[in-house]
Order: C-alpha cells, then structure tokens, then sequence
C-alpha cells in the first residue's frame, strides 16, 4: 500500500560489533511499538514487467497483481509477494502517480501491533525532534463508498524519493467482510499477521527478513526520527548509512545521490528448507532461493545504478 498527498544481508552488515558499538544498537525505548511491514520500490518497465508475468513467482509466493483506490481517488498498479507477516510491493515506472512513480523511488511503512500505539510513536517521535504529520488512508472496495484503512505518520511531506510511515490499521477495515483479514489474537489486535492471509502456507516464501534501499542523505535524515522513536535499535555505517534491527527484520538505509536512489536488495525467509540453488532472472534483477531456508532478491544491475 501506498501513502499519496529493499551472500545474506545480515552477514554483509553485521560483524565484530564492540561495547561502544553495542550500546549504540540498543534502543532508548522499553518497547518497540512500529515493526516492518512492507516496503516498496519503482523498478524500470521491463523489470516490472517481467515480474508481473513470472510463472515462477506465482509459485515462489502468495502473488498478485492489483490496482488500488485510495484516499482522494488516487490508484497504483502494484505486483505484491505476500507473506505471514510482512509483503513487498512493486512497481513499474508510472504505476503511481506523480514523482513517487519515477524510476529509483522507494517507500517503507512500519506498523503497530496494539491498537493505540500510534499515539504512543507520535509522542516519541516529538520527542526525537520530529514533527509527525497525520494521514488517513482509505480504500474503495469498487463501490465508491471509502472504508478506512489505516492511520498514518509521516515524518515530512516534501521528500527526494524515499519515503518511510508509521501505520496502524483501522477497526473498520477489520470489520469489513471484503478486506479478507482475520480475527484479533487478543484485545486490541491491528497486526500485521491479522491483516494478511494465510495463503502464504502454501507457496515458499514465509517473510521479509531484511531489506536494503539507497536513499539520498535528506530523505535519511528525516526517516531516523521514525525508527527510533520506533523502537528500533539503530546503527551508523560508515559512509552515512544507517541499519536498523528489531522485530524480526532488519532494515538498511544507505545514504546516495538522488540518481542512485532504489530498491537495491531483499531477504526473505522460506517456509521450508529447499536443498538446491535456484537462480531465476527476473527483467534487470535476480532473485536466488536457497540451499537452505532463505532467498535474495538483488537490484543492483538495474539501469538506474
């Protein structure tokens, strides 16, 4: 979903981390309250392309391809590989509308759990410096008739190309027998593993266990707040990237210039161990599954890098 007005991940950022190091992993917050949902990046046409029509994809994972009406009457066109938990969502170049379907542009939302928690992110991303913008996004079932979607933060309406949200699903799209989401766990249930089917059970792919996007330094800058205030334990690269862990994904931000701006690599976590390399070109990408219990979908040769 979008708001309108991406060797392992892990092994490559991880490493010897010391004790100065270790306390700067550790958040500043008792409990995490945002936790990664989805995130989404704006490929060149004949990636996308190639995407949309993979057979191999649709058995890989819970696969679609959907166009959706948001608030104001805004629609995207987007190709979504759903899992337990957590989704990616893609796009071709004009799939969205005005500067956010450019080639290279990126977004990531962050959700709660617990209904209420998002007035509980707001206070802490006050208290990070930000200023939380709200947003409440709407989806028309076809109807023409908006059902409440979920509420939204923004950090910043004004961004190069990446933009990050926290967000907390909405009772009434629960309630709405045409989202297809699940009964609550427990009181108060708005998560992420509720909203998403179940239909992951039979396909590969499980969840997003890391994404790694490029970001010009603005668009860095004005995410950081968000992440923290979060709950996420956050690291500083050399070279003015950022990476962000808890929850069970983590999140890389590498700090560019606008025109390396992108999605550039995703790890999804399988539901089952497969015993051999699979290697499958997908437009300028390549996505590589197992041996083991784990994928890598790399974007570095597309023609925006």
């Amino acid at each position: 979903m979008i708001v309108v007005f991406a060797v392992a991940l892990v092994g490559a950022i991880g490493g010897g981390a010391g004790t100065a190091q270790a306390e700067q992993n550790r958040s500043s917050y008792d409990r995490q309250l945002l936790f990664y949902n989805h995130s989404y990046g704006v490929l060149d046409r004949e990636t996308a392309d190639a995407v949309e029509h993979s057979a191999y994809l649709r058995d890989f994972a819970n696969f679609q391809v959907r166009t959706t009406t948001g608030a104001g009457g805004q629609t995207w066109t987007g190709r979504y590989l759903m899992g337990r938990e957590t989704y990616l969502e893609l796009f071709g170049v004009g799939d969205l509308p005005g500067p956010d379907g450019v080639l290279g542009a990126a977004g990531m939302g962050l959700s709660t759990e617990r209904d209420g928690d998002l007035a509980t992110v707001a206070e802490r991303m006050r208290s990070e410096g930000a200023t939380p913008v709200d947003f409440l996004q709407t989806r028309d079932f076809g109807d023409g008739v908006p059902v409440p979607w979920f509420d939204a933060l923004l950090t910043s309406t004004e961004y190069d190309a990446f933009q990050a949200w926290a967000m907390e699903y909405r009772p009434e799209y629960f309630a709405d027998p045409r989202s297809h989401t699940e009964p609550a766990s427990f009181p108060g249930d708005v998560g992420r593993e509720r909203y998403l089917s179940d239909d992951y059970r039979t396909h590969l792919m499980r969840d997003v266990s890391a994404v790694h996007l490029a970001v010009t330094e603005g668009d860095l800058a004005d995410t950081l707040p968000l992440l923290r205030a979060g709950g996420f334990a956050v690291r500083t690269l050399p070279g003015g990237g950022v990476v962000a862990e808890c929850g069970g994904t983590t999140i890389r931000l590498d700090a560019v210039p606008r025109e390396q701006a992108g999605l550039r690599r995703v790890e999804m976590s399988l539901n089952r161990p497969v015993k051999d390399r699979h290697v499958e070109r997908l437009g300028h990408s390549t996505l590589t599954v197992g041996p083991g219990s784990h994928a890598v979908w790399t974007f570095t040769d597309s023609p925006t890098r």
